[in-house]
């Protein structure tokens, strides 16, 4: 069994990234397919892959559905456990979406902090003590 710590520093994709690519934009019925078509142990991998990344995380829950919970566990230990809890929820969106299942940005309208202005004023002491 791999060490989460293990699994981060062998972290490479394991699928062609033009397979990775064509699970991102697949429909929901679109992706079940293209998932058979990978290794149960490098559909694992690939599905922590995902879920360390925050826009591929709602494709590494869909992929981590069709996992057992055995395999996410061997490839990614505690994370692969929490993310087989994630696939089995019922809460989360199954397929990623190009526009619908991004999070909108949110810009903040007022200013950050404002700032007194600064005054030189000169102590009574040092005043008295410089010869004019």
């Amino acid at each position: 069994m791999f060490s989460s710590r293990d699994a981060y520093e062998s972290d490479f994709c394991p699928v062609r990234d033009e397979l990775l690519g064509e699970m991102y934009r697949a429909s929901e019925s679109g992706l079940p397919r293209l998932v058979e078509s990978v290794s149960p142990e490098a559909r694992a991998r690939l599905a922590l892959f995902c879920y360390r990344r925050s826009h591929l995380h709602s494709l590494a829950v869909a992929i981590a559905a069709s996992c057992s919970e055995r395999e996410l566990i061997e490839v990614g230990g505690r994370v692969g456990s929490t993310l087989h809890a994630l696939s089995r929820e019922g809460t989360t969106k199954a397929a990623p979406s190009l526009s619908g299942g991004r999070k909108p940005i949110t810009l903040s309208t007022k200013p950050l902090s404002v700032l007194a202005p600064l005054e030189d004023e000169l102590d009574d002491d040092v005043a008295e003590a410089v010869p004019a």
